[in-house]
Formats: C-alpha cells, sequence, structure tokens
C-alpha cells in the first residue's frame, strides 16, 4: 500500500483537490472491486496547527505532527496574487522538504509548483507550469530549469504538470508507474482523459504586464500593438521612440522579459490565433493580417510558438466549427449535453 499524503495548502484551488481525490479514491475502487485492498493510503494534511476542514469522509492532520508518506501531491493554487499564495503557505516548506529528504516522491499541480519552487525543490531540476504563469516562475525562479511547454516533468522524485486538464496527465503517469499500464488505461477512459497529449503550449495566452511604471516601454509596447498588421521591422517601429535602440531593448527586456523583436512576433501570433479561432479566414488571410508575407515562415514560426500548425490550431479551437460539431453531437432529444 502505498502512502499518499495530499496536502491541501492554504489558498488552494478547490476543483484541483476534488479531482486528485476523486482519481486516486477511483483507483482503489478498482482494487476493491477485484476484492484486493486499497493500494493508496490518502491522508490530507494540513498547515493549520488545529485543523477542523473536512472532505467528505476525510478529516485532516496537522503538518506539524510528521507522518511520513510515499508520495506527496500538492495542488494548484487558487486565481489570484500567487506570491500571497505562497506567504501564506510557508510553515509547509520544511514539511516538505522532511519528505524529501525521508523518501517521499513529491508532485505538484498546475501553479502548485510556485511552492516547490520557493522551497528550492526545483533547483537544477526541470519543472513545468500553467502554460500563462511559465514565465512569471522562470523569472522568479531562474534556478529551475523551465519547461514551459511541457504537460508532465519529472526530475529527481520531483514531478510537476502543466494547468487544468495536465493535472490528469500527471496523475495517470503517477498511476502507470505505481500500478501497471492496464489499470492506467481503465482510469483514462473512466474519466474520459487523451493520454497522446505531448504538450501545453497552443493553450497559452501571451498576456504582457502593462502597468510595469516604465513609460518608455509603454510607448514602444502601444507603438508595437497598433501597428504590428504593416508588416514592418521592430527597428521601423521603434525609430520615433525618443531613445537610442540599445536603451529601448534593454528597457523593454528588464520591464516585460522579453525583447521588442520578441514582443512583435508574440503579438502577430496571437492576433493569428485569435483570427484561427474567431472568423473563417484562410490561413493566407490570417498571414496577411497578423503582419506576416511569407506562408512558409509563417507556418514555422507558428508552430515554433503554438507546437502545432495554423490548420491544426483552428481544428482545436475554431469556435463556430465547435458549435457545429456540439449541434450534431447534440442528442435527438431530452437535454441538449454539449450546449
Amino acid at each position: 500500500m502505498v502512502k499518499l499524503g495530499l496536502l491541501i495548502t492554504n489558498r488552494h484551488r478547490l476543483l484541483s483537490v476534488a479531482a486528485i481525490l476523486d482519481v486516486f479514491e477511483s483507483v482503489n475502487s478498482f482494487y476493491e472491486r477485484a476484492n484486493q485492498p486499497p493500494f493508496f493510503h490518502i491522508t490530507l494534511f494540513s498547515p493549520d496547527p488545529e485543523p477542523v476542514e473536512f472532505y467528505g469522509a476525510y478529516s485532516m492532520q496537522p503538518i506539524s505532527q510528521f507522518i511520513k508518506q510515499d508520495l506527496v501531491l500538492v495542488p494548484a493554487f487558487g486565481a489570484g496574487d500567487v506570491q500571497l499564495s505562497i506567504m501564506s503557505n510557508q510553515s509547509c516548506i520544511p514539511w516538505l522538504w522532511e519528505q524529501y529528504k525521508s523518501g517521499a516522491e513529491l508532485a505538484s499541480f498546475c501553479t502548485g509548483a510556485f511552492l516547490f519552487a520557493a522551497a528550492g525543490l526545483l533547483n537544477g531540476k526541470h519543472a513545468t507550469t500553467h502554460i500563462d504563469a511559465a514565465e512569471t516562475l522562470a523569472s522568479n525562479f531562474p534556478e529551475i530549469i523551465m519547461k514551459s511547454d511541457a504537460v508532465v516533468t519529472e526530475d529527481k522524485g520531483i514531478f510537476t504538470s502543466g494547468g487544468a486538464t495536465s493535472s490528469f496527465h500527471l496523475m495517470l503517469y503517477l498511476i502507470q508507474r505505481l500500478c501497471g499500464k492496464d489499470l492506467t488505461l481503465r482510469t483514462a477512459k473512466m474519466f474520459a482523459i487523451d493520454m497522446d497529449r505531448e504538450q501545453q503550449t497552443y493553450f497559452g495566452t501571451f498576456a504582457p504586464p502593462q502597468n510595469h511604471g516604465d513609460g518608455l516601454v509603454n510607448m514602444a509596447q502601444r507603438k508595437i500593438e497598433k501597428e504590428y498588421q504593416e508588416g514592418s521591422t521592430i527597428e521601423v517601429l521603434i525609430q520615433d521612440i525618443p531613445a537610442s535602440r540599445r536603451n529601448v531593448v534593454r528597457r523593454f527586456k528588464q520591464a516585460i522579459g522579453v525583447t521588442p523583436i520578441e514582443y512583435l512576433q508574440r503579438t502577430r501570433i496571437e492576433a493569428a490565433k485569435r483570427l484561427l479561432a474567431q472568423t473563417d479566414q484562410s490561413v493566407l488571410e490570417v498571414m496577411l493580417n497578423s503582419g506576416y508575407n511569407d506562408l512558409k515562415s509563417f507556418r514555422q514560426l507558428f508552430k515554433k510558438s503554438t507546437g502545432v500548425t495554423p490548420k491544426e490550431y483552428r481544428d482545436k479551437f475554431n469556435i463556430a466549427r465547435l458549435e457545429t460539431g456540439a449541434r450534431w453531437n447534440r442528442p435527438m432529444s431530452g437535454a441538449a449535453y454539449l450546449d
């Protein structure tokens, strides 16, 4: 029996905890149906010295009373200030280190990786998190080997996952290591999880900061965002900014985390993604309306940025096509489950 500890962090995402419990309880139920004992002994832990919260049939144990685990899971944090989430869970850091040093494997889901990072557990290790939080994690914890497009990472007994449904892929990964492939497939079928996802890049959204306090950089941002469709080079776009190119690049990188050239490319790719998802424009039209003029180059840049081709992206995310698919798959009578 594997001792599985679920750390109920302060400011955790409730849906993340519910998903973790649902999956591992379901695995236990498979064993019980085969007249075998549950594979996982699940214990919930709390940083509160006198926890009173309950999750279903589970009461919580305080981390102040150390109980060694084989596997420790850390759920995603809820929306909001991740720095505040880290600060409110400082007492968990020594406990995580003690579990790790005692031989436990540790796994975080989505933004739960920030707690591992703050503890120094990810220094020199590969890690991932929600695609939209990856740059923040990398910039705040530069000693991490960031794999922002990865769905799951494993490095020296520490596992991380990307955002949202990527959490299920990490759970399946852990189940396969511990329980074998057959039971993993049963679990995947039960939860309707697509097991062949290899990257999460196409879920990302470029949302650069605007409130960094550097007026010159804001001026450059507005210029790029207003004129990206014209196909101009970055030199042309920032030529009217009252500073040398070298100074603009330096301040831009410091304030935004990317260079002006990268900012222009990502702005154009984000525009292309919107057009592919929201219009019926051809790939050629999308290319031209995004500021590109070479189809081969556009396809290469798009795939490098998102992990899929423009056509594959449209097939996944085009609103009109998804709505059409929902209509065709709607039941003939009864509730419209896919609406």
